[in-house]
């Protein structure tokens, strides 16, 4: 059973659940929405004793967080969610904080280049960019985990096979956390759980897809759409995702299919759980114990990577 402090949330999102508009209505309010993410999550803070430095991250803008007395030879490098047109180093530094304590490591929290200024594959340069910087700075592979919320989930798992289709050695492993996997919306959740999803409208999602990858964009080219790659050859995976979600069947398929392909994946799908809920860990018993969740595992495939 949920807890009183999530029936809450539950309650306050529904009553501030977005609705879909048409695309050119949507884009137009983008700005805003930027800003309206950034308001709400202001009140979301991080550590006092958390050390935050801003850096160039091989022309990429990023944030180093070193929370205190975490190891500082080994890196969560994060790629934040929004769907790719909102979102920010600023709107997860909470989340970020918390990640950092619970994997035991500092973070390098990426402000990839957002849509529709810079559609698909402008975050996905990005972030492999960051990753071959941090590497440049002499972190090893075995050194460094990868995660991301949401769109930032998607990204993580792009990176990974962008990573490994370039040759690039890959990381000890990642955790995705509800994350967006398919930009064609063809998960039955998307309609199944249309009614109960509290926080994500399936029409906006399409909004953002689009805007995202432009007006060439195909949403099923592998990059956009991991669900479609081949997922063989990844590094230790979790899936994590509330059962509440639009997005939920992203998770269950893509880890049906890294299964598959012979690839070593944790699926962890939460009942009563809504989108990205480890976001909600300074309100909710729920989101601290997902963040535990996500740092065990990140600290697990570190410690038998070195």
């Amino acid at each position: 059973m949920a807890s009183p402090e999530h029936v809450k949330l539950v309650e306050l999102l529904r009553a501030n659940k977005p609705t879909s508009a048409p695309l050119e209505v949507m884009r137009a309010q983008v700005p805003k929405m930027r800003q309206n993410f950034v308001e709400v999550n202001a009140r979301a803070k991080v550590r006092p004793d958390t050390k935050r430095v801003a850096v160039d991250a091989g022309g990429v803008p990023a944030e180093w967080f070193t929370p205190a007395g975490v190891r500082e030879d080994q890196v969560l490098l994060y790629f934040h969610g929004g769907g790719y047109v909102m979102g920010s180093v600023e709107t997860h530094r909470s989340l970020v904080d918390d990640l950092g304590v619970a994997t035991g490591v500092r973070v390098l929290s990426v402000d990839y280049r957002l849509a529709p200024e810079h559609p698909y594959p402008a975050a996905i340069e990005d972030a492999t960019t960051a990753y071959r910087w941090l590497l440049e700075q002499e972190t090893t592979p075995a050194d460094t985990v990868i995660a991301g919320d949401s769109a930032g989930g998607g990204l993580a798992a792009a990176t990974l096979l962008a990573l490994r289709d370039a040759g690039d050695p890959l990381p000890a492993g990642a955790a995705l956390l509800s994350p967006w996997l398919d930009m064609e919306g063809t998960g039955e959740s998307v309609q199944t759980r249309a009614e109960i999803d509290p926080m994500v409208d399936a029409g906006s999602l399409a909004g953002m897809a689009r805007l995202y990858l432009g007006d060439a964009g195909n949403p099923r080219d592998p990059l956009a759409s991991p669900i479609l790659a081949p997922l063989q050859g990844l590094p230790p995976l979790l899936v994590q995702a509330g059962d509440w979600e639009v997005l939920r069947d992203d998770s269950t398929r893509f880890a049906d299919e890294v299964h598959r392909a012979g690839g070593d994946v944790t699926l962890s799908i939460w009942d009563e759980m809504v989108h990205v809920f480890p976001f909600f860990a300074p309100f909710t018993p729920e989101g601290r114990a997902g963040v535990q969740e996500i740092g065990d595992f990140l600290r697990g495939a570190l410690d038998r990577a070195t």
